[in-house]
């Protein structure tokens, strides 16, 4: 069916626009008439009272107004389920092309993060944050120099002072990453200077750092280029010997327990390396494996695991574990020691990284 309804114009839409405002305005002129002339007869019939004036307050200038609304709208708190929130981080490693540029990023690493949350820092996702002070750490380790990475370090624990409970988070958060003995990134070095801010915090009282005193004195122990800690280590057959009598250009010190897996991975690890095969051969790295502990039945029972040509040993008395002279959590635990027993690598858990060590050093 054809629709023969006239479509209006814009034209006559606008006219009739008008149009409707020319009738209001007439009708609003009538209104007002008619009020006016109420007015006038009820000031004949009682005249009123003169009012007293009304203080008129100031109006806020219109920036004022805009301001306090931004305001108003800062101070919105955005709640979370615990556990959901995300740091926001913006930062990308590849993005620098000048170490200028890199440091001025890493400044602002952890400006996402909501240091004055309190209570509310159950909000965020404990493994999303560790994740991100996982790669914080690997950047600033590889990026920046020892006093740098050490005051950066500080620096983010003094923010996390904002509250106790933003500073036990990060305590929670820094050990889960660097001290735990299962985590990949165990690293003392970085450690150190966040244990010193927590030791000294005023959020912690004496009995809060007792744990965080233990951990520092273990982890200032032996070292990167400080000598190693020595000691007395015993033989199968009774014989006595010193770290640091071993006369030999490295020394690889393993700290294993017997029937460990992964200390047996360690082993075919270091026996199947052609490098240190090959300075073993020309007597120029020696293999001291240590047993830290005392089920000697159970130590003599693997002798077999450890490789002859290596110095096969266990601490009598415990006297490693007594003196705290080496931070033994975690087993197996690998040191790279050079001929004056100085640490070149601390507590490793990888060939490898031996393997690079010497290298470099070699190629010096």
């Amino acid at each position: 069916m054809d629709d023969d309804r006239h479509m209006p114009t814009f034209g006559e839409l606008q006219g009739n626009f008008d149009d409707m405002r020319r009738g209001e305005n007439m009708d609003e002129e009538k209104d007002t008439e008619e009020t006016e002339e109420k007015t006038e007869v009820k000031a004949e019939a009682a005249p009123k009272q003169p009012k007293a004036p009304r203080e008129k307050k100031p109006r806020a200038p219109k920036a004022e107004k805009a301001e306090k609304k931004q305001e108003a709208k800062e101070t919105v708190v955005e709640h979370y389920a615990p556990g959901t929130r995300q740091v926001e981080i913006d930062f990308d490693v590849y993005r620098y092309t000048s170490q200028e540029e890199f440091d001025e990023a890493i400044d602002r690493y952890w400006d996402g993060f909501d240091f004055e949350c309190g209570e509310r820092v159950t909000e965020y996702d404990t493994v999303n944050v560790m994740q991100a002070f996982a790669d914080y750490a690997a950047y600033i380790d590889a990026g920046t120099g020892r006093e740098r990475r050490d005051s950066l370090l500080k620096a983010l624990m003094h923010r996390a002072e904002a509250s106790r409970p933003v500073l036990d988070f990060f305590a929670f958060v820094t050990e889960g990453v660097l001290h735990n003995p299962n985590s990949p990134m165990r690293n003392d070095e970085l450690y150190i200077p966040i244990l010193e801010v927590l030791v000294e915090s005023p959020l912690y009282d004496e009995y809060d750092r007792i744990v965080p005193l233990y951990d520092l004195e273990l982890a200032r122990q032996n070292r990167i280029g400080n000598v190693a800690n020595d000691f007395i280590y015993t033989l199968a057959n009774g014989k006595t010997g010193r770290l640091h009598s071993i006369d030999s250009d490295y020394v690889i010190l393993m700290f294993s327990n017997p029937g460990c897996p992964m200390c047996r991975e360690i082993i075919e690890e270091i026996t199947s390396s052609p490098l240190i095969n090959e300075m073993m051969e020309n007597d120029r790295i020696e293999v001291l494996a240590v047993y830290p502990d005392e089920d000697l039945v159970a130590w003599r029972d693997h002798i077999g695991d450890i490789p002859q040509s290596w110095i096969n040993a266990y601490d009598a008395g415990m006297r490693i574990t007594e003196a705290r002279s080496y931070n033994l959590q975690a087993i197996p635990s690998l040191y790279l020691l050079d001929s004056e027993k100085r640490v070149i690598i601390k507590d490793g858990t990888s060939v490898a990284q031996i393997e690079n060590a010497i290298a470099y050093f070699e190629a010096m």
